[in-house]
């Protein structure tokens, strides 16, 4: 069943909500949207009340104010999290984690977070280099955006790719791909800093064993900064663990529920 919020600076965010228990609130990463979670919802909503989120600029969220900041998308998912009655489980993957990790710092809803491979660049080296970007920018085709996002960014081989063609959910990622470039620009401004330490809730990291290494290092980084904060690896997954060993994922987000 859709439904929305407004956000602070006007911004409508949707999402899908179904299942029934305890709330959890999904926030998807960069290319995508609530729909990224198709293969893992229906045994998400066994135990949990769901609430699938849009991020702005997509899907159920298209009425965005202007002028993106992720601190905005920080506000959005904060909202949703009021909505959904408190106490919620955040579970953010990707950008969609960078996003949650601003979120927690502006309200009380949120009781616990899973964040999957938030993103930073290596120390010395961008995620995507400028002539990457620059091909992003002059794309008049989405598909191309996207197929150069996951190449570039995310280091998938070709037949990694081809197999995200083949899900559902690949003409969702298409119709993203426009807010991929000013997701990356927030990316390469991203630091890892004190503000980190002032999260006081139970935190959680997946790290995919075989993800790219910036990723994964980027996940400790975190865990390194939040009192009580760990990671936890995907065995044998990169950065799609959730599509590709759906088992493993559900069975990594249920063992950090409350006892």
């Amino acid at each position: 069943m859709p439904e929305s919020v407004t956000s602070r600076d006007g911004t409508v965010v949707g999402f899908e909500t179904l299942g029934a228990g305890p709330p959890m609130v999904l926030v998807h990463g960069t290319g995508a949207d609530h729909t990224r979670w198709t293969a893992v919802r229906d045994r998400l909503a066994e135990r949990y009340r769901l609430h699938l989120v849009d991020r702005r600029g997509r899907g159920l969220s298209r009425a965005e104010a202007a002028g993106y900041d992720i601190r905005r998308e920080g506000e959005d998912i904060a909202a949703v999290a009021e909505a959904a009655g408190g106490d919620v489980y955040l579970l953010a993957h990707s950008y969609g984690a960078l996003c949650a990790l601003e979120a927690v710092r502006l309200t009380n809803a949120v009781s616990r977070l899973v964040a999957y491979e938030p993103p930073r660049p290596e120390p010395g080296g961008p995620v995507v280099g400028p002539d990457a970007r620059a091909r992003m920018r002059a794309a008049e085709d989405p598909e191309e955006i996207l197929e150069i996002f996951l190449r570039e960014a995310l280091r998938l081989a070709p037949e990694a790719v081809e197999a995200m063609r083949a899900t559902p959910v690949w003409p969702a990622r298409v119709a993203a791909a426009p807010t991929i470039p000013r997701e990356l620009d927030a990316v390469e401004a991203v630091v890892f800093d004190e503000r980190l330490a002032g999260i006081a809730i139970p935190v959680r990291l997946f790290a995919g064993t075989e993800s790219p290494g910036y990723l994964r290092l980027a996940a400790q980084a975190v865990a390194d900064r939040i009192p009580g904060a760990d990671v936890v690896p995907l065995h044998g997954q990169a950065h799609q663990a959730m599509d590709f060993d759906p088992e493993q994922f559900t069975e990594a987000v249920f063992a950090f529920s409350r006892p």
